[in-house]
């Protein structure tokens, strides 16, 4: 499932190509996404200027001169730009044709993406609820410790939590656990501020150097200009189960937490 440096380098790829071009018009071929998409988006949407693209935890917000449109990648989906006219293939579902003579093409094998439009994307109900960006000063060890008070649940899914901090999903939670030394089964609220503060940094690293390199490609995801990710050649733990630790050569363990696959070394890890 793309997460947010893949989504985030999704954002980096087609918004010099949108922002300031003007829709000429919305092809839609499947609208069986995991809620369906408007049947008058083409109306909402062709004759607008595409004024700003946006990122929002794992959701795209494509601003128009009036209304947003909503996009969420889900997870197999990809946005990448083509040239007008380009046959579809498969699973191609929405193409939205821009006056520079590209289209931005939304593909989603599984249909698990959205394309929903809103008025006021920020108060949508899929936005609404949603903790700060690990990115900004609104996130830091300090509200990692004060939300963990009480907590029993285990560290990695408490910060997968989107309510407490948006976009650190499974590759990445698991990266910076190892990172800052953390046992991933640890419960949320026995974790000292000092290792929060610890962890806080680790995620922002790991989040910005992933950005950098374009995501993690595993299988399905490529970046808004086609080009696939490659920071999971940079992967110390996630997806290597029963293989040598990187940096202790004990032999890594996956359990299941919050029923996703968690990867740690139990020497470096506590």
């Amino acid at each position: 499932m793309p997460e947010l440096p893949e989504v985030e380098t999704t954002r980096r790829g087609i918004a010099p190509h949108l922002e300031g071009q003007r829709v000429s018009r919305v092809i839609l071929r499947d609208r069986r996404l995991r809620w369906p998409i408007p049947e008058d988006l083409d109306v909402r949407l062709s004759g607008q200027r595409i004024v700003l693209v946006e990122r929002r935890a794992k959701y795209l917000l494509i601003n128009a001169e009036v209304g947003t449109l909503i996009s969420h990648l889900g997870m197999s989906g990809n946005l990448r730009l083509v040239e007008i006219g380009m046959p579809a293939a498969k699973h191609e579902h929405v193409d939205i044709e821009l006056e520079s003579g590209l289209a931005l093409r939304y593909t989603d094998p599984r249909r698990f993406g959205a394309m929903l439009w809103s008025a006021d994307p920020h108060n949508h109900e899929l936005l609404l609820r949603l903790g700060p960006e690990p990115l900004t000063d609104l996130f830091d060890g300090d509200r990692l410790f004060q939300q963990s008070r009480g907590r029993s649940m285990a560290v990695k899914p408490f910060i997968m939590d989107n309510a407490i901090v948006v976009g650190v999903g499974n590759i990445y939670a698991t990266e910076a656990l190892f990172a800052a030394g953390i046992d991933p089964r640890r419960e949320a609220g026995g974790i000292s501020r000092a290792r929060y503060l610890k962890l806080a940094i680790e995620i922002k690293r790991i989040l910005a150097a992933a950005i950098e390199r374009g995501g993690t490609t595993l299988r399905d995801f490529i970046g808004g200009d086609g080009q696939p990710g490659y920071f999971q050649q940079e992967l110390f733990v996630y997806g290597r189960g029963g293989k040598p630790c990187k940096v202790c050569a004990t032999e890594l363990r996956e359990v299941k937490l919050g029923q996703r696959a968690s990867v740690f070394c139990p020497r470096c890890q506590r």
